[in-house]
């Protein structure tokens, strides 16, 4: 037989991780729906081989498979699911990464095995994966490799921004933008010395760039469909819509942010016109742009946008052609071909260190 029926079953992961890379890619949002179907067969896999290992009998043969199987699923529930909880709590996984290296961490304990001979396909007994570590944890394998995948964006990143001209330690997280192209797409204001990557070339200012993260673009998408505005509209009367009393009545449902599938702009005009009174160009309001009340009416906390963040990323798209976005890596990806190096390769990082003598 090709493969035990409990991995052959695992195989399913491929093609699902497929799809929620490209809805990752596409809206950046993975219902959380999708994951319970794949959880499910997770538990009922991981239960189902956890019997037949304790079926194995007393050899001493059943004893090593029985503690593979335990050291297995021992590091992937309580060193994998909280090494992926810690790095969503610092910011470096979203709410569907995590989930997603979860899921992983119940179907994909152990490493499985898959019988080439079997289908013909060589005439000696070779498997897959190819390589196994020295700590037969298949969750960890695959969350190597996808940190192996995910590095070759920055460095994509930075050759586009090498061949634009953009040189400098930030050219690895940011891209320029023209402010009219930000309703298509996805990331973080960037807020850069005199608005620019190039003033600091030395490696030690990489550190400041990571402080300098702004205004989610998905927080102002919410914020333009709650006033019932587009960019075009602040662009064409800052003064108008920083006044605080410029907030609608009756305002939209500001949504989760994510891009309209359709052409419309992105902002939906309110039923009454969205009617305003004028702003004075030089009074010190307590609430520019009304940014403090927004948060304070919407449900949750737009991806931890601050009032002060809203009011700077807003200052900055009313002044600004171009301005600078950290666009994030969608992460699903590199998962779904750290997966697929993981089932068919093996172990990428384990070979490296193989390779160079330190294992």
């Amino acid at each position: 037989m090709f493969a035990s029926i409990p991995d052959l079953l695992r195989l399913v992961a491929v093609p699902f991780f497929g799809y929620v890379a490209y809805l990752d890619v596409k809206t950046r949002r993975v219902p959380n729906r999708l994951w319970l179907p794949l959880t499910g067969l997770a538990i009922l896999l991981l239960v189902w081989d956890g019997y037949t290992v304790y079926q194995l009998g007393s050899s001493y043969a059943a004893e090593i498979e029985r503690q593979r199987f335990i050291l297995g699923v021992g590091f992937s529930l309580f060193f994998v699911v909280p090494l992926v909880y810690g790095f969503w709590l610092i910011g470096g996984f979203g709410g569907a990464d995590t989930k997603a290296f979860w899921v992983i961490a119940l179907l994909f304990p152990v490493f499985p095995v898959y019988r080439l001979h079997e289908l013909g396909l060589t005439s000696s007994p070779e498997f897959l994966p190819l390589v196994e570590p020295n700590l037969p944890v298949f969750s960890l394998t695959i969350l190597s490799n996808t940190v192996i995948v995910g590095i070759v964006y920055p460095f994509a990143l930075a050759a586009r921004n090498a061949a634009t001209g953009y040189v400098s330690p930030g050219m690895f997280i940011a891209k320029p933008l023209s402010w009219d192209d930000l309703a298509g797409e996805y990331g973080t204001l960037l807020s850069f010395p005199e608005r620019s990557l190039t003033d600091d070339l030395s490696f030690s200012g990489l550190r400041a760039y990571f402080s300098w993260r702004g205004l989610d673009l998905d927080a102002l998408r919410m914020y333009l469909q709650y006033r019932g505005l587009s960019l075009t509209d602040i662009r064409a009367d800052p003064d108008r819509y920083r006044d605080p009393d410029s907030l609608p009545a009756a305002p939209n449902d500001p949504g989760d942010g994510s891009i309209p599938t359709d052409d419309a702009e992105e902002g939906t005009p309110l039923a009454d016109g969205g009617e305003v009174t004028d702003g004075e160009a030089e009074r010190a309001y307590d609430d520019p742009w009304g940014a403090e009340a927004f948060l304070a009416d919407i449900e949750g906390s737009a991806y931890g946008t601050t009032p002060q963040d809203l009011r700077e990323g807003l200052e900055m798209l009313t002044e600004e052609d171009t301005v600078w976005i950290s666009p994030g890596i969608p992460f699903l990806v590199p998962l779904f071909f750290g997966l697929v190096l993981s089932l068919t390769v093996g172990d990428v990082l384990f070979v490296a260190l193989e390779t160079a003598g330190l294992v």
